[in-house]
């Protein structure tokens, strides 16, 4: 917007000094040319004051020689006619009489005319101008003197008035668009280059839990300063919306936990009392209730990610890795899946509080629960242009390529994957802290062609 802005403006200032120096260019050269002919006119009467007694008395080498010094002298064709069109004197070069402009003035002229018209000298116009005078005595016309003048010395100093005129339009142009065009764009935009940065922070500061810096626009039209006003309203609406959504599903969550518990302590006492029918719906009771006690705690894991409490600290990577896989590796044994540990040293990185922990338990809890018996888990540690990566690969089934977008929404599932215990939101919790700590979730199929997932995790390196 800031070149189109810039670009009207720089045209309308080219416009204005192009209305104005194209009548000056056009009035300088009309005027050169005005001149040129006034010079001439003199000329042309002083040869016919001078031609008077010598076509009367027919001598003519006085005249001669007032006509070959003005050539030597200004470079100008000059000539006297008798009546009957005869050259009676002319300069060193003779002028050609069968010129279409030299006929014609000579016709006027002897029909007793002599007003010309001023030529407009442009450039590029290089006809000569034709100068014819009637020469009269006594009221009786004799002859005519002549003139035939090169326009080329006059037009040379109106193409120099032309470049010192289009220097001078270049000079008030650069000026008004330094002094004009520049701060004007430049105060108009002022509010919508502020609108356009905080449209690109208030998602992420929306997200995380930040909050959202008003726009507060000092300057720029009134209606784009109302919009700012209007901006900033709309932001704290959204980021209040969102903060209190966030409370009350913390809050809910934490509330839920108590009469949850107490119903799952219930269920436990009726364990005996029950006909067989009945305990088999108490069984199945009690897995709904330890199924709705998971999601109530990845909601409260959730809604800690989502709520911007706290900013992300320098993390050991390594040992916190270490020490996860370990912990898995219990629930590991009875299938036969061996957790791997590849890769090289991460060092230290950045994320929330027990955030790393976190992303690893959830991915690490995906692969146990997707993976084939007897297979292999590997978590594999890479650092490299100032970024920790982490990554989990099982050999389940995986995911299909159109379903890899998909997988990091809230309570999202496979349709192939429905029968498997969870609650969908593992890999949410884990992108929710990611983006937290500025990093990338990433997930794809392996290319080694042996099947199921591979889950990358990137943080910023320490």
């Amino acid at each position: 917007m800031r070149t189109r802005l810039l670009g009207i403006v720089i045209l309308l200032v080219v416009m204005v000094v192009i209305g104005l120096g194209a009548p000056l260019a056009v009035s300088v050269a009309s005027s050169e040319g005005q001149q040129v002919l006034l010079d001439r006119l003199t000329d042309a009467d002083r040869f016919g004051s001078m031609a008077q007694h010598p076509l009367s008395l027919h001598d003519f080498n006085s005249l001669t020689d007032a006509l070959t010094r003005y050539e030597q002298v200004y470079g100008f064709q000059a000539a006297v006619l008798d009546i009957n069109q005869h050259v009676v004197a002319h300069s060193a070069t003779l002028i050609d009489l069968t010129d279409p402009n030299v006929r014609d003035a000579l016709r006027q002229a002897l029909v007793g005319r002599s007003v010309q018209l001023a030529p407009t000298l442009y450039p590029w116009r290089t006809a000569p101008i034709v100068i014819a005078e009637p020469v009269l005595l006594d009221g009786e016309q004799l002859g005519v003197a002549l003139t035939v003048s090169s326009t080329q010395h006059a037009r040379e100093q109106v193409l120099g008035w032309w470049g010192a005129l289009a220097g001078g339009a270049i000079v008030v142009i650069a000026l008004a668009v330094l002094a004009i065009a520049l701060p004007v764009v430049r105060w108009m935009l002022r509010p919508v280059h502020r609108l356009d940065q905080a449209t690109a922070t208030i998602s992420r500061a929306v997200v995380k839990g930040e909050s959202v810096d008003k726009v507060e626009v000092g300057g720029g039209p009134p209606e784009l300063r109302r919009l700012s006003k209007s901006f900033d309203q709309l932001a704290t609406t959204v980021s209040d919306t969102l903060a209190a959504q966030r409370s009350f599903v913390a809050d809910a969550s934490h509330e839920l936990r108590n009469p949850l518990t107490a119903l799952r302590l219930r269920l436990g006492s009726l364990k005996g009392h029950l006909s067989p029918d009945a305990e088999q719906l108490r069984t199945d009771a009690i897995a709904d209730a330890d199924r709705l006690g998971y999601i109530l705690k990845d909601l409260l894991i959730l809604a800690k990610a989502e709520s911007g409490t706290d900013h992300p600290v320098e993390v050991d990577v390594d040992r916190v890795i270490t020490q996860s896989v370990a912990n898995c590796q219990m629930r590991a044994q009875p299938r036969n899946v061996s957790l791997v540990l590849a890769g090289e040293q991460g060092g230290h990185a950045l994320v929330q509080p027990g955030g790393l922990e976190t992303i690893l338990e959830a991915l690490l809890d995906n692969a146990l629960k997707f993976t084939g018996d007897g297979t292999l888990v590997v978590v594999e540690v890479r650092r490299a242009d100032g970024v920790v990566s982490v990554s989990v690969r099982d050999h389940g089934p995986g995911l299909k390529s159109e379903e890899l977008g998909m997988a990091t929404g809230r309570f999202w599932r496979s349709r192939e994957h429905q029968n498997v215990p969870g609650t969908g939101l593992g890999l949410a919790i884990v992108r929710q802290i990611v983006e937290r700590a500025n990093g990338k979730l990433l997930l794809s199929t392996p290319k080694d062609g042996g099947g199921g997932l591979l889950v990358r995790i990137e943080l910023p390196a320490t």
